[in-house]
């Protein structure tokens, strides 16, 4: 179920255009304005509002809200424009020209989108960079991570709720055995993260743990600060709950001496239309404190009206 709440009556897209586009005339700029329309539009009317207003006045509606905004405001208010497709690979790229911290990005996109979310992206990725993404993260990661991330940006898994517990039982020895070696690099450990379905790993993790007596990410916590063995309990976590993945990223994003608004930027504009209100309830659960209120005591100004917006009032 998503957060976001679109009116019963939307304005065509021509009148959301007019609307920007005088929201960007006259004496400084109407935000106000920009955050009612686009904050309550849903994916397919903000590419409608996008050809419409390139139609009508002959420039890019990013180039406009580029030209207008500015900061963290601007960031999140072209993210949540772009069509969830070309977010993503925009995200993506940005990471693969980034170090060690944007790989949790390139991750989290390759684990947390379906299986045809994630075939987008890769297209729309073809467009606008003429390259794929499987090579620019190819050659801007190396060794483990490039072994790890590779597979799983290349994969379609299966998205239905078939499984085999046999199967599971099978290969919760293998990734048993694989870590109980430290072989966390091991093609079997890759090949199983990277191609089974999320339901099929979800019931090999329950085998994993009521055969040995530990979830799986506990055992994989025998180093705490190598960032391969990170990655892999979040690759664990962002394929079977992906609710718990996003909280503890806003979590941390806000709970920090300082915001990092990158990260929340980021969460709330990629889920506000898939899972965001299962978020919500897991961050007011594990942290006391609806997201909402937890957003406008680290954040101000129209990028904390914007993201409010997004969030939704306290209703988890």
């Amino acid at each position: 179920m998503a957060t976001l709440r679109v009116p019963d009556v939307v304005p065509s897209p021509v009148e959301d255009a007019e609307q920007l586009r005088k929201a960007f005339e006259g004496w400084g700029t109407n935000e106000g304005l920009i955050i009612s329309i686009l904050t309550h539009r849903n994916a397919a009317q903000r590419k409608l509002i996008q050809q419409a207003y390139a139609e009508t006045y002959g420039e890019e509606l990013l180039k406009s809200l580029d030209k207008e905004l500015s900061s963290e405001f601007e960031r999140a208010v072209l993210l949540w424009t772009l069509v969830p497709a070309e977010r993503d690979a925009f995200l993506a790229n940005e990471a693969t020209k980034r170090f060690t911290s944007s790989n949790k990005v390139l991750l989290e996109i390759a684990t947390t989108r379906s299986s045809h979310d994630l075939l987008l992206v890769k297209q729309a990725y073809h467009a606008r960079f003429k390259k794929s993404l499987e090579e620019d993260v190819a050659y801007h990661t190396s060794g483990d991570l490039r072994k790890l991330l590779v597979p799983l940006l290349s994969t379609y898994r299966y998205e239905g709720d078939e499984i085999s517990v046999p199967l599971a039982k099978k290969e919760a020895k293998i990734l048993h055995e694989k870590i109980s070696d430290k072989a966390y690099n091991d093609e079997e450990l890759i090949r199983i993260l990277s191609t089974r379905s999320k339901a099929q790993l979800n019931a090999t993790f329950n085998h994993y743990n009521n055969e040995f007596g530990n979830a799986i990410n506990k055992d994989l916590k025998a180093d705490k600060d190598d960032e391969f063995l990170l990655l892999l309990r979040q690759t664990i976590k962002s394929l079977t709950v992906p609710e718990k993945y996003f909280e503890k990223v806003l979590r941390l994003a806000l709970n920090k001496l300082g915001t990092d608004e990158g990260a929340l930027t980021r969460v709330v504009t990629t889920r506000a239309e898939v899972d965001l209100h299962r978020i919500k309830q897991e961050y007011h659960r594990r942290n006391s404190v609806p997201l909402d209120q937890a957003i406008v005591k680290d954040t101000s100004g129209d990028y904390e009206k914007f993201l409010v917006e997004l969030v939704g009032h306290g209703d988890a």
